[in-house]
């Protein structure tokens, strides 16, 4: 009985290890899906790339060890529904994963049914930057994203220095998420996209025509091409139709360019002459063995017939897609057994329509699968196939190619760690970043065929003119305003300053003036500038302030003039000053004409003191002497006389020096208590507004704002005023019969009010530092080419003449400031007659010194010949010498005279002792 019992436990072990290893043994057949439009640029290559792919899979024994893949293409027909349609099929017919979509709508409508059924999706062509991990997760792609390129467009346009471009794009999901990646990559380099211009996906050639034709109308002359739906480079042709593939345009293009050109026979490429100069990406490749080799396959099924296109990126990808599931299909039997599906109870309830929802099943090793998948790592035709962080492909970067003469050639690599290089990414070291400075390409050659990198704008044409709004004013005209009403005759300072400055600007600027204002009263400058940035007006020309709130919504030129705000009050004389006999003088001129003084009085007691008997005596006594004379000269009151030559002709150059200066200082001093002073109780600014008194400012300026916002002035104080005459009528009024303290207006407008009145002055200096310039549209390269033809004219002394064109006829504006103070005496306008003293003086003191050395030899050696040799000592110190001269020189000259004679008198007694 047991033994029987044990043979059947033995027989029952048996049956359950025996069918254990039956469903432990491998699959025989694994079904994937491919979805994708089989006729179609991408499509065509693919196709064939993925039938290589698969059979080279099932033909080695390495890789799936006997189990075969079994293929289902499915074709998209380039329609989001159809394609929508046959993948749900092709999921119903259980396949482990779909290779593809290669439509980026098609991957948006059934990622998320393979996200609820688990089924990993792998596109080698969809490039949507929107497809992302997070929302999409059993999505992944083994292309790279459009984010990346759109960066390198991006690093490409900022490479060249343009600021603005045209896109012009499909309008569907990939082309409207792809100009959207692109937009925020140009504003992180703070460039603009002046219009995007869509193309319906099913566009035709009066739909290019029109869209062209209304971008000639624009500025921007950089177009970014971005449709996959135009596989007869349609968009290009018509380019060439309008005229706009010449040398003042640029044509860029995303990768869909070098994958359709790629894609060509040599007979179409032999064809390419319309896309002279256009500059494209194309996905990098590396090369290798590996890819050689399967290029020359190419060629074998070309010769076949099994291939009808060239071999693009994608169908590289494609192939290498085919590899990447069958790796990952191996290690997931290896680890998971065997592949199973499970209905979902919802969808069998809810299945009562004929879609047979019920057949729809969940892939219970789908998440298992799709880690492995995202654990792969391996290299293919396209390069290393390995994905990073948020299920990204390693990213291989871009070629940078250049279409000319008929041919694609590649100027550079772009990889997004280094930017542009002329070295293959794969060959360079990655950097943490990396700036413009860093990047280099090789020539380019341009639509036109030139190779001068293209400005990339124009300004204006004749057929839209450009609108420059200008200041219709009805005071201080001079600045600028219309010279009879609805005339459009602009003229004044402003005005041809801007002239001026446009010839110096290399291209030709067609332009049009259009008054702004009501021709009544001062238009409002704030509304002026509005009108700039909201495109009412191109420019702005005139006497325009530069100042902060609006820089915030235009761009200015360099300024032309120098302004700021200044207090403008009444004056009244002030003659009565202290120290007022000390102004005719500058310090500079006080100092030296003091030092002089004392130089003469040294000079003057060197050449008198042994000869004349007013300049001996006592230290104390001839100190006094010496400064007294030299000061008395001055009023011609010393009782000294000089007796030595040297000495009169010094007192000669003197005396007159100090006759020009004496007469220069009566003549200042008497101007200076004889010219009306400037003076008012307003000290500046700060007292204006710590005042309750009522200011007056002109009627359009930003002095109102300034008063009212920034120094908080009440507004009930402040008082419109329209030009000069109500100026004046107002200060003469002032605040107590209805009219104002104070005006509070810009300087060159007050300069011009005070030219010819005498009763007003400026009180106090600018509290405010601005300029004049021309207001330009936010980003405008005219902004910058006007400003550097200002500093030209700067520097040539050009603008100073046109202002003085205007201004100066009778004298130039503020010049009645400067001379209501006269001019104090400078030294430079005495320097002259200083130096001529100062020689005389020089060359006096050096003949003095030269004649007093001649004497003191000759003395110091007939004393030594008339010594006995017992007094000469046979050392003798320099401070000894020093000593002996200046007592030689401090004798009297009849001193020494009397000394040379008993020299004399001794010398003859000596010879004949000695004889």
């Amino acid at each position: 009985m047991e033994l029987g019992i044990r043979a059947t436990i033995l027989v029952l072990v048996w049956v359950v290890l025996n069918s254990g290893l039956v469903d432990s043994q491998r699959p025989a057949v694994v079904n994937v899906g491919a979805v994708f439009t089989f006729e179609s640029v991408i499509g065509r290559a693919a196709r064939p790339a993925i039938e290589a792919a698969l059979a080279d899979v099932n033909k080695d024994t390495k890789v799936l060890n006997g189990t075969k893949l079994n293929l289902m293409m499915e074709d998209a027909n380039c329609s989001v529904f159809f394609g929508s349609v046959v993948a749900l099929r092709m999921i119903e017919r259980q396949v482990v994963a779909i290779i593809g979509p290669q439509s980026s709508g098609i991957a948006h409508m059934i990622s998320e049914v393979a996200n609820g059924l688990q089924v990993p999706l792998i596109s080698y062509a969809a490039t949507d930057p929107t497809l992302s991990a997070l929302q999409f997760p059993y999505f992944v792609r083994t292309t790279l994203s459009d984010s990346y390129q759109m960066a390198a467009l991006a690093d490409l346009v900022e490479f060249y220095e343009w600021k603005e471009v045209i896109v012009i794009f499909t309008d569907n999901d990939h082309g409207r998420n792809g100009v959207a990646a692109l937009e925020d990559q140009l504003n992180q380099r703070m460039i603009k996209i002046a219009s995007k211009k869509r193309l319906r996906a099913r566009f035709t050639d009066n739909d290019v025509m029109d869209v062209l034709n209304n971008t000639k109308l624009l500025g921007p002359r950089v177009y970014i091409v971005h449709s996959y739906q135009d596989p007869d480079l349609r968009i290009f042709k018509a380019a060439q139709k309008l005229q706009m593939m010449t040398t003042n345009f640029v044509w860029l293009a995303t990768d869909w360019l070098a994958t359709t050109l790629d894609s060509f026979t040599p007979a179409q490429r032999s064809a390419l002459s319309f896309l002279q100069g256009v500059v494209g990406l194309r996905q990098h490749t590396p090369e290798s063995n590996q890819k050689n080799a399967f290029m020359s396959r190419w060629k074998e099924m070309q010769r076949k017939g099994l291939v009808t296109t060239e071999l693009n990126s994608y169908a590289l990808q494609a192939y290498d897609t085919v590899w990447l599931l069958a790796y990952a299909i191996d290690r997931f039997i290896n680890e998971a057994d065997n592949f199973t599906f499970s209905a979902r109870d919802r969808l069998v309830d809810e299945d009562k329509s004929h879609f047979q929802l019920g057949q729809l099943k969940v892939f219970n090793g789908g998440a298992d699968l799709l880690k492995i998948i995202l654990q792969m790592n391996f290299t293919g035709l396209s390069g290393q196939v390995r994905f990073k962080s948020g299920r990204k492909v390693l990213n291989r970067g871009y070629d940078v190619i250049n279409i000319n003469d008929m041919s694609i050639r590649t100027v550079g690599f772009w990889a997004n760690t280094s930017g542009f290089s002329l070295v293959p990414p794969e060959d360079r070291r990655e950097e943490s970043s990396y700036t413009r400075l860093n990047m280099e390409l090789r020539s380019v050659t341009w639509p036109g065929g030139k190779t001068e990198k293209p400005r990339g704008w124009v300004i204006a044409n004749n057929e839209k003119p450009l609108r420059i709004g200008v200041p219709n004013r009805t005071s201080f005209v001079d600045f600028v305003t219309e010279v009879t009403p609805n005339s459009h005759k602009i003229e004044g300072y402003c005005i041809d300053v801007f002239l001026e400055a446009r010839k110096l600007v290399s291209y030709d600027v067609p332009y049009t003036f259009v008054p702004f204002g009501d021709g009544h009263s001062n238009p409002s400058y704030d509304d002026l500038v509005s009108k700039v940035a909201g495109n009412v007006f191109d420019a702005a020309v005139g006497d325009i302030a530069i100042v902060t709130n609006r820089t915030k919504i235009v761009d200015f030129s360099q300024p032309y003039v120098a302004t700021g705000l200044v207090v403008v009050a009444p004056v009244r004389n002030l003659k009565a000053n202290a120290w007022v006999f000390l102004k005719p003088f500058t310090w500079e001129m006080w100092c030296v004409t003091a030092a002089s003084f004392l130089i003469i009085a040294v000079v003057i007691w060197l050449l008198e003191h042994r000869v004349n008997d007013d300049f001996r005596g006592p230290p104390k006594r001839q100190i006094v002497t010496m400064l007294m004379f030299s000061f008395s000269t001055l009023f011609k009151t010393n009782q000294e006389t000089t007796r030595s030559p040297l000495g009169k002709m010094v007192m000669v150059v003197w005396l007159f020096l100090l006759m020009v200066v004496t007469a220069s200082y009566t003549a200042s001093l008497t101007s200076i208590l004889t010219v009306q002073q400037l003076s008012s109780p307003i000290t500046g600014i700060d007292s204006l507004v710590a005042s309750n008194l009522p200011v007056g400012y002109q009627v359009g300026s930003f002095a109102y704002g300034y008063l009212s916002e920034t120094l908080h002035v009440a507004p009930s104080r402040l008082k419109r005023l329209h030009n000069p005459e109500e100026y004046e009528a107002a200060l003469r009024k002032g605040p107590s019969n209805g009219g104002v303290a104070a005006i509070v207006d810009e300087l060159p407008y007050v300069e011009l009010f005070l030219a010819n009145r005498t009763d007003f002055g400026i009180i106090g200096q600018a509290f405010t530092r601005a300029g004049w310039g021309f207001a330009f549209q936010k980003d405008s390269p005219l902004a910058i080419d006007i400003s550097t033809a200002i500093l030209k004219l700067s520097e040539s002394g050009e603008l100073q003449e046109i202002h003085d064109r205007w201004f100066c006829k009778k004298g130039c504006p503020g010049e009645h400031q400067r001379k209501s103070e006269p001019n104090q005496l400078h030294l430079i306008s005495f320097w002259g007659l200083y130096l001529l003293c100062g020689i005389v003086t020089l060359a006096a003191l050096l003949i003095f010194m030269i004649k007093m050395i001649r004497q003191f030899a000759i003395y110091k050696h007939r004393e030594l010949q008339n010594a006995t040799p017992s007094d000469i000592s046979t050392t003798t110190r320099c401070c000894e010498v020093a000593y002996n001269f200046f007592d030689f020189i401090d004798e009297k000259e009849e001193a020494i005279k009397k000394m040379f004679k008993e020299c004399e008198h001794h010398q003859p007694q000596v010879v004949v002792m000695e004889r």
